[in-house]
């Protein structure tokens, strides 16, 4: 199937590309969707059912928020070299072997469970070797949606996407709550395999495009380094990655220590727990509801400021609180508050990424989310362990208070329209490809290119500020290392030199990786000339 009829096939009408809901509307991106997201309601199932076994054991708080760092302290291992995998494999054949891995796993489980040899040794482990499976797993399903829609509508699919996985967060813990009490932990694992198997037999009834992206690829370390290059030199990014953290790492104590709270503040059981979850489901609900709503009354640093702000306001309530009502009210409007900021920034970032990078660059939004919840769902349990849960909420709800202020200063970049769009808009190379020389394979050897640009003295200042952006655009797109020289032999004279790894780097920067954003960018740095020489493309020579 070819990229352009897998974006159509199974669509039941003209999608509206300006609808939220479009996407939908493929019979392809429905099922997967579908099937992810039940899929992850029972991975959060299975979360709750081993944080209430830990509970029913008596363990330490530590431990009973170690559940959260076994699950997520894969991603934080695995996905950057998943992501990689995920740009040059079939992507639809990875997510089957991970989902039957899965399966397996949890069978495993369910018989330590029903057969009563499950340790908390066992469950933590085999809780992180599932969290292993989301880590190789989470980059490959999030490449494959952008290929199944429009173009126009890949900015709705990623919302999508990613109110399907915060959704699941919501939802499954609500749904295990409520359940546990019925099913008992070895009925909520049992429930969580079959939802893997729900996934393998969504992804063979679906045929998803298997085109290897153009061009040669790129040897593995190579291409992980270029991932990390762009995510570096792309301030939209970076910003969207910094106020990630500042509201995950204090909100993640919610969700680490809200069996305890339920338990030990509250005196609820199992099923006072669920209900608790499906309060915050609830919000979650209505948040993705209200994210259209928002976005046109709010921009992107002005949503996540009253997002932290509720957050944090709700984590100072439930510290000081004992009341299951108040409780209950206090959740609605956090869940609105954490599905706006997690689904919010995921899918601004997904929408802003090109293609030839997007699961590389996923990749490593994903290690930052989940190495944050890992590392302070730890450090919330130390906390409550050492403090009391009140200190514990009541820290993480100043701290939110305090990173709401810091978007004054650390504002969220507007996305930029042009940093999708895949443009060819540099001149053909008429230069001969560089072959073996003395025995040695130039092809592979580093390429070196050199752009001369005369500037009036009058327009210094302009060409100096427009180089900042050009620079990490050459290096968004491959360059190893970027200089601006000033000719000392010829006044007004400046060369332009960046390094990009080989021959083969620097035909795919020519052909799909530059962007209209760059296009813009160079465009007003030659603007700033008065003539722009040719560029001249150097490759190392073997020393004998």
């Amino acid at each position: 199937m070819t990229s352009a009829a897998a974006r159509t096939a199974g669509t039941t009408g003209p999608p509206d590309p300006a609808s939220p809901w479009a996407p939908l509307r493929n019979k392809a991106f429905r099922v997967l969707w579908i099937a992810s997201a039940v899929s992850n309601v029972g991975a959060w199932m299975q979360t709750v059912g081993a944080q209430w076994y830990l509970l029913d054991a008596h363990a330490a708080p530590t431990l009973v928020a170690l559940v959260q760092s076994a699950t997520s302290l894969p991603v934080f291992l695995l996905t950057l070299p998943a992501g990689v995998l995920a740009e040059f494999l079939d992507r639809r054949r990875v997510l089957l072997a991970v989902q039957c891995f899965q399966v397996l796993l949890t069978a495993l489980l369910c018989l330590l469970t029903f057969s009563g040899h499950l340790t908390p040794t066992a469950l933590l482990l085999t809780t992180f070797l599932l969290g292993c499976g989301s880590a190789v797993q989470l980059p490959a399903y999030q490449a494959l949606v952008p290929t199944l829609v429009a173009p126009a509508q890949i900015g709705a699919a990623a919302s999508l996407s990613s109110i399907g996985v915060n959704l699941a967060r919501a939802v499954g813990p609500a749904v295990a709550g409520l359940l546990v009490g019925s099913l008992g932990v070895g009925g909520l694992f049992a429930l969580n395999g079959l939802t893997f198997a729900v996934f393998v037999v969504a992804l063979l009834s679906v045929p998803a495009p298997t085109a290897a992206p153009p061009g040669p690829h790129p040897r593995f370390v190579q291409g992980l380094q270029a991932g990390g290059r762009y995510v570096r030199h792309s301030p939209f990014v970076r910003r969207a990655l910094l106020r990630l953290v500042l509201f995950v790492v204090p909100a993640n104590v919610l969700w680490a220590l809200l069996p305890l709270l339920a338990q030990q503040r509250l005196g609820l059981g199992s099923a006072g727990y669920g209900l608790l979850l499906a309060a915050a489901g609830v919000g979650a609900v209505a948040g993705a509801l209200l994210m259209p709503r928002l976005a046109r009354a709010l921009d992107p640093t002005a949503r996540l400021a009253w997002s932290g702000a509720v957050f944090g306001a709700g984590m100072l309530v439930l510290g000081t609180g004992r009341s299951l009502p108040l409780a209950l009210g206090t959740l609605l409007p956090v869940g609105v508050a954490w599905i706006v900021v997690i689904a919010g920034l995921n899918s601004a970032v997904q929408a802003s990424l090109p293609p030839w990078v997007r699961a590389r660059a996923l990749s490593i939004y994903q290690v930052v989310l989940f190495s944050a919840t890992a590392a302070s769902a730890a450090l919330w349990g130390v906390v409550a362990q050492r403090t009391g849960l009140p200190q514990a909420f009541g820290a993480a709800g100043v701290l939110l208070l305090a990173g709401t202020l810091s978007a004054r200063w650390w504002r969220l970049h507007e996305h930029p329209a042009g940093a999708r769009e895949v443009v060819d808009y540099w001149p053909a190379l008429d230069v001969a490809a560089p072959g073996p020389a003395d025995g040695e394979d130039e092809h592979t050897g580093p390429v070196l290119v050199q752009i001369r640009y005369e500037v009036a003295p009058g327009q210094l200042a302009r060409f100096l500020s427009a180089a900042g952006p050009v620079e990490h655009s050459r290096r968004r797109t491959g360059a190893l290392s970027w200089e601006l020289y000033r000719c000392l032999d010829e006044p007004g004279v400046l060369v332009e030199q960046f390094t990009v790894a080989d021959w083969d780097d620097h035909l795919a920067q020519h052909r799909e990786r530059l962007t209209r954003t760059d296009q813009q960018d160079q465009e007003r740095l030659r603007a700033a000339a008065t003539r722009v020489g040719d560029a001249r493309h150097l490759v190392r020579v073997p020393r004998p």
